[in-house]
């Protein structure tokens, strides 16, 4: 157990620690991304067309039936319209006429929305490429719980682990553990030992882009938090639990962010890894899991 580096001991190269993930290069996705959302723009178009305010353009959109779709108006809808509403809100299609009530005194007027909206070319290379950055947001995330699962998979090949791959529902604690106090707590990925019955470690794993500032603070935070709530019920219900969380990208690499994680790690170092991913051969050891 001594001998297994900590965190903290990787940051004087720590880049060369990190697995980035490929990106698409400019002007390139221009093609595919005016292919992609050129019939969101003509729809948006015609929606604006008969619409009398930018209020009812909005409930025209929420009443859209295709939820991708529906969503990417609501994309071109911020854009042109609202930019000050959470895209997050635009989304939920019940919420259209709260939405209206809340927002809808700083909309954009309509006939100002129609005349700069004419105004572009169609297909709006611009805007197209704009949409096209939300499709990939999220995808980096889903290839790092990929991988992760599958080193596994592969180094413990008696252990069973648990939880969405990519996309898929969190799984919540109060589903594995009848008597967990917090019902609501999300975790990524769990790990059982060889009887596939025992729980032996409880992770969340994330890619770190360009985080920083106060977002950089609600990670850590939030890991802390979460750490603890999980350590404290594995004591008081006498459970020998881990917390691994998987973490990785250039995000590390900026301000204060492997200090913190370092940190995290050393309040309870034999219970607590972050890790990246091609760290975890030389530390995540079935030897760790189960002591």
């Amino acid at each position: 157990m001594n001998s297994v580096k900590k965190f903290a001991d990787y940051k004087e190269e720590g880049h060369n620690w990190i697995t980035l993930s490929t990106g698409e290069y400019y002007p390139d996705i221009l093609t595919d991304a005016c292919l992609l959302y050129e019939p969101v723009l003509q729809l948006f178009g015609q929606l604006l067309k008969v619409s009398e305010s930018s209020t009812r353009l909005f409930l025209q959109i929420s009443e859209v039936s295709e939820p991708w779709m529906r969503i990417q108006l609501c994309r071109a809808f911020r854009k042109y319209v609202s930019p000050e509403t959470p895209v997050e809100m635009l989304k939920k299609k019940s919420a259209a006429k709260q939405i209206n009530e809340r927002f809808g005194k700083g909309y954009r007027p309509i006939n100002e929305v129609q005349s700069s909206f004419i105004s572009r070319p169609m297909p709006d290379e611009a805007l197209c490429a704009l949409l096209w950055e939300y499709k990939s947001r999220g995808s980096k995330g889903y290839d790092l719980t990929e991988r992760f699962f599958e080193m596994i998979m592969s180094y413990f090949p008696e252990l069973r682990i648990t939880g969405p791959q990519r996309a898929g529902q969190d799984i919540k604690l109060s589903n594995v553990f009848k008597d967990y106090p917090n019902p609501q707590r999300p975790v990524d990925f769990i790990i059982y030992d060889t009887d596939e019955v025992t729980p032996l470690a409880i992770g969340l794993a994330r890619y770190d882009g360009d985080r920083g500032g106060a977002q950089e603070d609600d990670r850590t935070g939030g890991y802390h938090n979460a750490a603890r709530e999980i350590l404290n019920y594995a004591s008081e219900t006498e459970k020998n639990l881990k917390v691994i969380f998987v973490n990785d990208g250039p995000g590390l690499l900026l301000g204060s962010m492997w200090r913190d994680y370092s940190t995290l790690e050393e309040s309870v170092p034999e219970k607590i890894m972050v890790t990246t991913l091609r760290m975890i051969p030389d530390r995540l050891t079935y030897e760790w899991l189960t002591s």
